[in-house]
């Protein structure tokens, strides 16, 4: 398949991540090709419209020499510019491959590529941005502002138990506290890391006021029934985040036959403590905002700020991925106790979870942060009709409501 071949594939299917349209070579032209060298690469076609109509653009050496320039100096990128002929005319296609060294910047700014949307890159993404392209992630940088003194050797001791339990990491009797920190690389030189001030610190919240999880039960979006703030250790939200739901969750019974009956709660338990974990584990601490779980009549909402971790997509985490942890010495904390698999089966088990109980897969979605929805499913109007309903005597339901009973609980209703 030749080139113009190729090209006219691309602009039938339209602008995207790594494709972008322009009539013409202006400012605009220069903010997406630093775009997508601080994205995934991507390709400028000069010569078309938005609407990927081909007009076609009079070039010749000298311009192109010329917007090479303008690339260069703008950018300090060197990418490849070429003539193709689409349709009888002359489109300019400017490849653009990722940078290895982020971020890449324009007259002072950073842009990246959001679907086909070229935007102003904020301070958060910009920090995340260079310590990616050091290979360093947050959690990783050492905390200034505390010392040895801010953590609690009792935490650590208890996580160390959970880990001769798990059999994850071998730990040999005569270690230290200070010297497991020093091996799992939460103390760099003598300073602990965020990493170690998040799961064991004293008071985690003195450095990371943001580091909490925010519970509400609402009815509708703006009545706040009761809420709750859960700060301490990660360990400590996870465990807290769980009372909360045995608090506040609906329970029914199921006879077993056993002497004990079987507990079936609202949502399933072990689905929420996983969507919990992850959350803790995987939410962008750079954000100011904070871990929410808001409990709604018909659905349970956990909601992280920040995206995805980069390398991660929507559509990857309905199928097996690989695990990208956004903090990885958290993950590796979280691992070697037993809260978390390293190889992405943490939607699968929710997934799972949520079809043993008859309820819908949950939902994702990149909405202002990532955001995970327990759902039930929908109401059937035989699901609010009491089994008997001549048995209705309460004065307070009315003619109409237990005319409606009768209609609803007669078998002929439904037999059309």
């Amino acid at each position: 398949m030749n080139d113009a071949a190729k090209l006219i594939g691309l602009i039938r299917r339209g602008e995207s991540e790594s494709v972008e349209f322009k009539e013409t070579f202006n400012r605009e032209a220069l903010e997406a090709v630093c775009a997508f060298a601080n994205t995934a690469g991507g390709m400028l076609l000069i010569g078309i419209s938005d609407r990927g109509q081909v007009n076609g653009i009079q070039t010749g050496k000298e311009i192109l020499k010329d917007w090479a320039n303008q690339i260069s100096q703008g950018t300090g990128l060197h990418p490849s510019i070429e003539i193709v002929h689409v349709k009888g005319k002359e489109v300019t296609a400017i490849r653009v491959p990722e940078s290895r060294i982020k971020p890449v910047m324009f007259h002072g700014k950073a842009y990246k590529r959001s679907g086909s949307i070229t935007r102003q890159m904020n301070m958060e993404e910009l920090t995340h941005l260079a310590l990616t392209s050091v290979g360093v992630t947050w959690d990783e940088v050492p905390e200034v502002r505390a010392t040895i003194a801010d953590i609690s050797m009792a935490k650590v001791k208890t996580f160390v138990r959970l880990v001769s339990v798990t059999g994850r990491r071998p730990i040999p009797p005569w270690t230290s506290a200070t010297e497991l920190l020093e091996k799992l690389e939460l103390l760099r030189k003598k300073r602990p890391t965020r990493a170690a001030i998040l799961p064991f610190g004293k008071n985690p919240q003195k450095f990371y006021l943001q580091a909490v999880v925010k519970a509400g039960r609402f009815r509708g979006e703006t009545l706040v029934v009761d809420d709750r703030e859960i700060e301490g250790t990660l360990f400590e939200q996870v465990e807290g985040a769980m009372n909360y739901f045995r608090e506040r969750l609906k329970t029914r019974f199921e006879m077993t036959g056993k002497p004990q009956r079987k507990v079936i709660w609202e949502y399933p338990l072990d689905a929420l403590r996983e969507g919990v974990i992850n959350a803790v584990c995987h939410r962008d601490y750079l954000c100011n905002g904070h871990t929410e779980i808001r409990i709604y009549d018909r659905q349970l909402m956990l909601w992280n700020p920040g995206g995805l971790p980069t390398g991660i997509s929507l559509a990857m985490l309905r199928e097996r991925h690989p695990s990208v942890p956004r903090n990885r010495l958290i993950a590796n904390v979280l691992f070697y106790a037993g809260l978390i698999e390293q190889w992405g089966s943490g939607i699968q088990k929710m997934n799972g979870e949520c079809e043993t109980l008859g309820l819908p897969k949950p939902k994702f979605e990149e909405v202002m942060g990532f955001r995970v929805t327990f759902g039930k499913n929908a109401v059937r109007a035989t699901d609010q009709v009491p089994t008997k309903y001549r048995s209705i005597r309460d004065k307070n339901l009315g003619k109409r409501r237990i005319k409606f009973f009768k209609h609803v609980h007669n078998p002929k209703t439904f037999d059309r």
